[in-house]
């Protein structure tokens, strides 16, 4: 079964993102992943400093490390705050990228070889669209092949019914086709 994790970069409560993240989550069962839920909130991560990873890398930073080492694609659901990546999001995906142990500067070994995908909600008319063009840079640099699909759900404020769940269908099919391309492309780099 492929290892997929689900990351929200936001914790803030009655997020658009995480209801979004957990559409994406029942998309992931039903295309048959094995998904784990990663609620950065439960994470203590200070801002990533060369001089903080010197003197103690933190025992947060490993834990989220090796659960996305584990994995066999990452899939990001990323509010857009100005344009870009949320400093949540950033500092995570900074941590995780960073060598423990014997690794080289460039091991990457949370990221390397695994397959990844982004989505995003908002309540501009563009649904986060800069921001996942950044997070796809970065992505692309810690070395994840990031498939081609992607979601971005615009007037989120809008998007989401009492129970949470996505009302227009264009959005809910590109959920589904997105997490079942992500789950293939995952399981193909895992082989």
């Amino acid at each position: 079964m492929t290892n997929i994790a689900v990351i929200v970069g936001s914790t803030r409560e009655g997020s658009f993102n995480r209801l979004l993240g957990n559409a994406a989550i029942a998309a992931l069962k039903e295309a048959g992943a094995n998904v784990t839920d990663v609620d950065l909130a439960t994470f203590d991560l200070p801002l990533y400093s060369a001089a903080i990873e010197a003197n103690a890398f933190p025992a947060d930073a490993q834990r989220l490390k090796s659960l996305f080492a584990a994995q066999d694609g990452l899939l990001f659901v990323s509010p857009e705050y100005n344009g870009s990546v949320p400093p949540l999001l950033k500092n995570a995906i900074d941590w995780a990228s960073r060598p423990t142990g014997e690794e080289s500067l460039i091991a990457l070994s949370a990221y390397r070889g695994k397959a990844s995908a982004v989505m995003s909600a908002s309540i501009s008319p563009f649904g986060g669209l800069r921001g996942l063009l950044h997070l796809r840079q970065i992505l692309s640099t810690i070395q994840t092949l990031v498939i081609p699909e992607q979601v971005l759900v615009p007037n989120a404020h809008q998007a989401f019914d009492a129970a949470g769940n996505l009302t227009e269908a264009l959005p809910a099919s590109l959920v589904q086709m997105t997490a079942n391309r992500l789950v293939a492309v995952a399981g193909a780099l895992a082989a």
